[in-house]
């Protein structure tokens, strides 16, 4: 047993201590690549094939207004553009540029670094799997519970 008393701590307090840790640790690298994690979901939407504002907004579960805001950041930025939707003239899509493809698989590989992100615990892939069954347990989140 350490001094600093974390054995003693609830299993939920040491994953919600860990997940504001590296959370913080992913922060600072989104930031030296000029992005946002709210930006990095609309990138993640959107690296297969264009969509609208309201679908991104939609699947980020977010309202419109603020997808709006996290959009425009990102068409500042050069990293999307938007078009006016051909099959439907009152509609944006939004769709990834060069440069925001280039940081979002940059962004992709700095994640699977653990160094980027200064986990330094080893198999983080383990740690992936396992946070994936905690996600996915019908327990936890009802999304699952609709089989």
């Amino acid at each position: 047993m350490t001094e600093d008393g974390l054995e003693n701590w609830p299993t939920g307090r040491l994953l919600s201590t860990a997940a504001r840790l590296v959370e913080h640790s992913w922060e600072q690298v989104l930031r030296s690549q000029d992005m946002t994690h709210a930006g990095l979901i609309v990138l993640h939407s959107i690296a297969m094939s264009p969509a609208s504002q309201r679908d991104i907004a939609k699947k980020a579960r977010v309202t419109d207004q603020t997808m709006s805001r996290t959009v425009d950041r990102l068409e500042r930025a050069g990293y999307v553009t938007r078009d006016t939707d051909p099959r439907d003239e009152r509609r944006r899509l939004i769709a990834i540029t060069a440069s925001g493809q280039a940081t979002y698989e940059r962004l992709l590989e700095l994640e699977k670094d653990e160094a980027a992100l200064a986990f330094g615990t080893g198999d983080v892939s383990a740690l992936r799997e396992q946070l994936l069954r905690l996600v996915r347990s019908p327990e936890l989140n009802p999304k699952y519970n609709e089989n």
